[in-house]
C-alpha cells in the first residue's frame, strides 16, 4: 500500500503576493483614516476643544484591544494607533511637550505615551525647567513624574508645583522595567550608573548581584546608558530603548525589585478637560497652624462622599513647620459635589489651588 504524500502548503511566493495586497489595502485605508481624523480635530479646534482628548484616546484603544485576537501583542497595537491618533493631529497643529530629558529617559518614553512621535518632544534638563518651559509658553504642555510605587512621591515634582502652580491636565501611568546594560558580562562589570530613584528600585536586586561594582548616581537613566556605552567595564541601569539607541546589551532584564514597580506622571499644562465620568481632581493647599486643622479638612472629603486616592504634604520653602497639602480623589471639578467641597475647604484653608480635573489612566508597559 503506498504512502500518502502530505499535502503542499502554500509557496514562499504565494504567501508575498497575499502580503503585498493586504499592504496596498492597509496604506489605503491608513491614509483614509488620517484623512477623517485630520477633519475630527480640526473641526475639534475650530469649536474650541482641546486638539487632544486624553480619554477619548484611551477608550477607543480600549475598545481596539479588546477586539484584537493576536497574532498582535497589546503594546505593539497601542504604539501603532497613538502614532496614527498623533500624526493626524500634528497635521492640524505641532503639539509641543516639554520632558525630563535626555531621550529614552522614562519621562521621554511617557511623553511619547501620552502625545506620540507625531508631537515635538522638547528634552530639558530638570524637573524645574519643564514648569519654566511652560510659564514661558514655549512649549503647550510638559510632563513630569509625581508619584513611583516603589519610593513614593516625586519630591521635585511637588516642590515645583508649590513654587509654580501648573494645570493638571492629564495623567500616564507607566509600568517601569529596569534593565542592567552594558558592552560587558556580569561578572566584568565594575560601575554602574542609574538615577537615584532607579538605583532606589533595585538596590536588593544590586546587593545580591552586583556587591562587587561601585554604584554611581546620575541625572537621568539615559544619561547613565550613554555613559555606559563610553566606558569600558561600567553598566547602567536603564530602560530598553536607551540601551538600543547607545548600542548597549541586556546583562540581566526586568531587576526592579518590585515587578509591579509603576511611575505616574502628571501632564501639565493644556485646556481644562471636560467631564468623562473617569475622573480625578487634584488640589493643594495649606491649613492654619491650630490643632484640628487637618481633620476638619479631611472631614470635608468625607461629608461630600469623596474618595481620596493620595494624599501627600510638603514642607513650605523658608517657613518652619508648615506644610502644604497634595491631595487627589475621585470626581471632576464641574461636578456639583465636588464644587461643593472645593467651597468647603477654601474656608477652613489659608490658601487652596485646584490643579485640574483629568480621565484617570489604566497602567501600561
Amino acid at each position: 500500500m503506498s504512502k500518502k504524500k502530505p499535502s503542499k502548503g502554500p509557496s514562499v511566493a504565494d504567501v508575498r503576493r497575499k502580503v503585498d495586497t493586504l499592504d496596498r489595502e492597509l496604506v489605503k485605508l491608513l491614509n483614509e483614516r488620517t484623512r477623517l481624523a485630520e477633519q475630527l480635530y480640526r473641526t475639534r479646534v475650530t469649536s474650541g476643544e482641546p486638539l487632544q482628548n486624553g480619554y477619548e484616546d484611551q477608550e477607543t484603544l480600549t475598545k481596539l484591544l479588546e477586539q484584537s485576537k493576536g497574532p498582535l501583542p497589546e503594546r505593539a497595537v497601542r504604539s501603532l494607533f497613538h502614532e496614527l491618533m498623533s500624526t493626524a493631529r500634528s497635521l492640524v497643529k505641532t503639539t509641543r511637550a516639554a520632558y525630563l530629558g535626555p531621550k529614552y529617559s522614562y519621562s521621554h518614553l511617557a511623553a511619547i505615551e501620552h502625545f506620540g512621535q507625531g508631537a515635538e518632544l522638547i528634552p530639558v534638563a530638570t524637573i524645574k525647567a519643564v514648569f519654566e518651559e511652560l510659564a514661558r509658553s514655549q512649549v503647550a504642555y510638559g510632563i513630569v513624574p509625581i508619584e513611583n510605587s516603589t519610593d513614593g512621591r516625586i519630591i521635585d515634582t511637588l516642590d515645583m508645583f508649590a513654587r509654580m502652580p501648573s494645570r493638571i491636565c492629564g495623567e500616564v501611568q507607566l509600568r517601569i522595567h529596569h534593565n542592567l546594560l552594558g558592552k560587558c558580562g556580569r561578572g566584568e562589570v565594575q560601575e554602574v550608573y542609574s538615577k537615584p530613584q532607579a538605583i532606589s528600585q533595585c538596590r536588593d536586586w544590586l546587593a545580591k548581584h552586583m556587591s562587587h561594582a561601585r554604584i554611581v548616581e546620575m541625572t537621568s537613566t539615559a544619561a547613565a546608558a550613554q555613559l555606559a556605552a563610553d566606558k569600558p567595564y561600567a553598566a547602567a541601569i536603564a530602560s530598553l530603548p536607551a540601551g538600543e539607541s547607545y548600542g548597549l546589551n541586556v546583562i540581566d532584564a526586568n531587576i526592579e525589585d518590585n515587578k509591579t514597580n509603576i511611575t505616574r506622571f502628571a501632564v501639565i499644562g493644556g485646556a481644562e478637560t471636560k467631564r468623562t465620568g473617569k475622573d480625578k481632581t487634584a488640589i493643594m493647599f495649606e491649613l492654619h497652624h491650630k490643632p484640628g486643622s487637618l481633620a476638619d479638612a479631611m472631614g470635608v472629603f468625607k461629608r461630600n462622599r469623596l474618595n481620596m486616592t493620595w494624599i501627600e504634604s510638603f514642607p513650605m520653602v523658608n517657613v518652619k513647620n508648615e506644610y502644604i497639602f497634595f491631595v487627589e480623589f475621585e470626581g471632576h471639578q464641574s461636578e456639583s459635589k465636588v464644587k461643593k467641597a472645593v467651597t468647603q475647604l477654601g474656608s477652613r484653608t489659608v490658601k487652596l489651588e485646584v490643579l485640574g480635573s483629568y480621565p484617570r489612566a489604566e497602567a501600561v508597559e
